[in-house]
């Protein structure tokens, strides 16, 4: 995979921390704004990453560069990958994938006539603990109660008390609790139950974000509360109960790094199945095999629950009255 790396903030400085393990990625490049000058020096020193944009166009005029990471602000995902992929560039794109369904919807169909590659950087999907989870499930017998709750106080939440707004925070991009942390359940809960028939959120709104809500997605036998803050935060619990067993784990839904495995009337079983691999190596090693060996029956499956998942994250938006302004950027 020759890879150009779109970004130089927190999520690429933790991309940082694993890539070069992965020896089948050639970062040919990093592009992000001027300011970002001397974080993309150091990248491209300690990384042996050959080039440096300061300009995406330019970058994707790169002949060398045939995969495009985006690790930039939900708002800016649907507009660089649209033009990546009209590019002739395959694109690995940070979670949430975009900010609508609609959004979503076009990025997959311009992949598919162009007979390019995208994907969704969600780490849980591609866990080896989710994985074995997946596993299991079956054997917990009919699913009856779904709890998930990723809660987190933000040190961004004080400055925007004060009126000081950050991305995760900024309706105008993109932010709020769901998008930023319940993506991570919603991704869980469709992976392991598929979709819902139906999305009630429940947010608590401040300066028209969503600092912290509760979905609810109803299912034809159970029901399912997803819980996400980043205005509080309190020890976690994710359970997966069915009337034979449950599933369950106390890391958050983005790491997962162990969870436990009960059957009614019997000792629990305890699995750690990461091997203290950084939680983003295993979806890169499975982008890597997708897009070097140009896998489009694996990439529609990953792709197709990407859409779900942002189908349900846009009707949770449409029941609670959250409008992005760039809902309808096509």
């Amino acid at each position: 995979m020759k890879l150009g790396i779109a970004g130089a903030g927190l999520i690429v400085e933790t991309l940082m921390q694993f890539i070069d393990e992965v020896r089948e990625v050639e970062k040919v490049a990093i592009c992000s704004l001027p300011t970002d000058r001397e974080r993309m020096e150091m990248f491209s020193r300690e990384h042996d990453i050959g080039k440096i944009y300061y300009d995406f166009e330019e970058m994707l005029k790169d002949g060398e560069v045939e995969t495009v990471y985006l690790g930039v602000p939900n708002f800016m995902h649907y507009t660089m990958g649209k033009k990546a992929l009209e590019a002739g560039k395959n694109v690995i794109m940070e979670k949430p994938f975009c900010s609508s369904f609609a959004q979503a919807q076009h990025l997959a169909d311009l992949a598919y006539r162009n007979d390019l590659i995208i994907v969704e950087a969600i780490t849980n999907q591609y866990n080896p603990n989710f994985l074995k989870m997946k596993q299991l499930l079956p054997q917990i017998g009919e699913v009856k109660i779904v709890n998930l709750n990723y809660t987190q106080y933000s040190s961004r939440y004080d400055d925007f008390r004060r009126g000081i707004i950050k991305p995760a925070f900024d309706v105008t991009k993109s932010g709020g609790a769901l998008m930023d942390l319940n993506v991570y359940n919603v991704h869980v809960c469709l992976g392991l139950l598929g979709k819902p028939k139906a999305v009630h959120y429940y947010p608590n709104i401040e300066k028209n974000i969503d600092t912290s809500g509760i979905l609810v997605l109803e299912y034809d036998d159970f029901q399912a509360s997803l819980v996400a803050a980043k205005d509080c935060g309190a020890p976690l619990l994710n359970c997966v109960q069915g009337n034979k067993g449950c599933l369950y784990t106390s890391s958050p839904l983005f790491t997962l790094t162990d969870f436990s495995f009960r059957l009614n009337g019997q000792p629990a079983m305890h699995y750690d199945l990461d091997g203290g691999m950084h939680r983003m190596k295993p979806e890169f090693l499975e982008f890597v095999d997708i897009i070097d060996n140009h896998d489009a029956p694996k990439a529609a499956e990953h792709l197709q629950h990407t859409l779900d998942v942002m189908e349900v994250l846009t009707l949770a938006r449409q029941s609670a009255g959250i409008v992005f302004p760039d809902d309808e950027n096509l």
